[in-house]
């Protein structure tokens, strides 16, 4: 079996806990393969094991059996880019504050560990965002698992997302930028805009203005058989779009549509993580003085 694992910087305290998993995984005769920016990162704080393998964005990872994500959800949505249609199982490990994604705990790594390796999980089918434009803003990678945004740049003025669903003309949004978020995505960007909570297993996106000049607009859900696509109109000639985390400038020229990319995230789901409960606790649901 191999792993292959990928992470953001950790804290001096964390260490400890990614050496035994380490050592753990050595020890069942795992092989492992680290990505080389998370490898960079560890060599100055920790030694690593000289039978571990190093893996980039060109490497092929077809014979990984898992992907283990160190960090935060958005060091989770960068594994889905290195995963991509091979729909690597991945197990997010959260080195900080409860997310939504990385929901495992680090302090739980032994024990979870334990569970993968006894196949006591179910998995958690993600549905992506695909982008098609035509011109290449992504360098391949055209698919997130949160959302789509179109921004201003460089101005305070707004800008307008003309916005056509399977082409018939939706509406002119006058916005500092537009948000379609899939139902992962609903509790990120999308939600600090207004937007709703969807399940993860809906089949919808949510598009979401951000700071609309008209108050009368609202967040629509529409199905993700759609094609959404979008002409964008401001007093600037550049504009930022971006997938997740990954942000590009573009003119006013580009063709741009989304829509449900082929494949899902195949996330790892322990029998002990739940996301209505992670919901709750994250959104302090249900917490009130008055209450005690």
């Amino acid at each position: 079996m191999k792993i292959a694992i990928v992470g953001k910087p950790v804290k001096e305290e964390v260490l400890p806990y990614v050496k035994r998993l380490f050592d753990n995984l050595l020890q069942r005769g795992i092989t492992i393969t680290i990505s080389e920016g998370f490898a960079e990162l560890l060599e100055p704080m920790l030694p690593l094991p000289a039978t571990v393998e190093y893996f980039n964005r060109q490497t092929n990872l077809q014979d990984v059996s898992y992907m283990l994500s160190l960090g935060g959800d958005g060091t989770l949505l960068d594994a889905v880019t290195y995963v991509g249609a091979l729909q690597i199982p991945i197990l997010g490990i959260n080195m900080g504050r409860l997310g939504f994604l990385a929901s495992v705990p680090y302090a739980q790594l032994d024990a979870s560990i334990e569970t993968l390796l006894k196949g006591h999980y179910t998995f958690d089918e993600r549905s992506l965002i695909h982008l098609d434009s035509d011109q290449e803003v992504f360098e391949g990678i055209n698919f997130g698992l949160n959302e789509f945004s179109i921004l201003k740049r460089d101005t305070s003025s707004m800008i307008a997302v003309h916005t056509y669903i399977d082409g018939e003309y939706l509406n002119s949004y006058w916005a500092d930028g537009l948000i379609v978020a899939t139902p992962t995505g609903s509790t990120g960007y999308s939600l600090s805009c207004g937007g709703p909570v969807m399940m993860p297993q809906t089949n919808n996106f949510v598009i979401s203005p951000v700071c609309p000049h008209n108050l009368n607009v609202r967040p629509l859900v529409v199905s993700d058989r759609s094609v959404i696509s979008f002409e964008i109109e401001g007093r600037s000639t550049k504009y930022l779009v971006s997938l997740d985390s990954r942000s590009r400038p573009v003119d006013a020229s580009i063709q741009l549509a989304i829509r449900r990319e082929d494949f899902n995230a195949r996330l790892v789901k322990l029998n002990q993580v739940n996301f209505l409960t992670t919901l709750r606790t994250k959104m302090h649901w249900g917490l009130d003085q008055r209450n005690g």
